[in-house]
């Protein structure tokens, strides 16, 4: 059981890549790798696609690492499980409006915008700590419950056109999405590797995932 940790050059995968190591140690999830290579992607039997920065600077950078080709043959085609993490979860939207209209993957209905907080007291980014609400359940939510907490570091937010893809939410002067979910696609707009106990249970939940 191999699972893909995408490297776009989107930031620094460190702490992520040693989170799911631990997780897969754990839990028996089997081999956990950092690879820039399309075919490795392609033959992985999960995907992780993590990313830091702006909507259309990753969109580019992924295409050009030729593993956005490799990740769809393998989600689109074999059902491999997937989860995006940051702007890896927004780049599963149908388009992104940040800087400039950019078309994401289309996997999850939904539009990424700035975050608009209707209190004027708070400021974006939204970073640090928040309380999840969940909206839905998926295996990969086993054992998280509302008022779990996640940490947060982003402007952008995705909103929903089908609200039954959205997992979870959090409150940052309205509805901010925090989980989407569709088939055998995850996206989590936190960072599970930096939410203590919250996140690593959902990485554990992710390597055990059988859709």
């Amino acid at each position: 059981m191999l699972t893909a940790i995408i490297d776009y050059e989107s930031g620094n995968l460190h702490s992520a890549e040693k989170a799911f190591q631990r997780m897969a140690r754990e839990t028996g999830g089997g081999e956990v790798v950092v690879t820039t290579d399309p075919e490795t992607v392609a033959n992985a039997d999960r995907i992780v696609l993590p990313g830091d920065g702006a909507f259309p600077a990753c969109a580019a950078a992924l295409r050009r690492s030729g593993c956005f080709e490799a990740m769809v043959e393998a989600v689109e085609t074999r059902a491999v499980p997937f989860l995006g993490i940051c702007v890896g979860m927004q780049l599963l939207a149908r388009q992104g409006h940040e800087y400039e209209d950019t078309d994401g993957l289309g996997w999850i209905d939904g539009e990424v915008e700035r975050i608009t907080p209707s209190e004027p007291s708070l400021k974006v980014p939204h970073m640090g700590w928040n309380d999840l609400v969940i909206d839905h359940a998926h295996p990969v939510l086993e054992g998280i419950s509302t008022g779990d907490h996640a940490y947060f570091v982003h402007s952008y937010q995705m909103r929903m056109t089908d609200a039954a893809q959205r997992a979870a939410h959090v409150e940052y002067g309205g509805d901010v999405t925090a989980i989407v979910a569709h088939e055998t696609v995850v996206g989590l707009q936190f960072h599970p590797e930096k939410s203590a106990d919250t996140g690593l249970r959902m990485i554990a939940n992710f390597l055990a995932w059988r859709p």
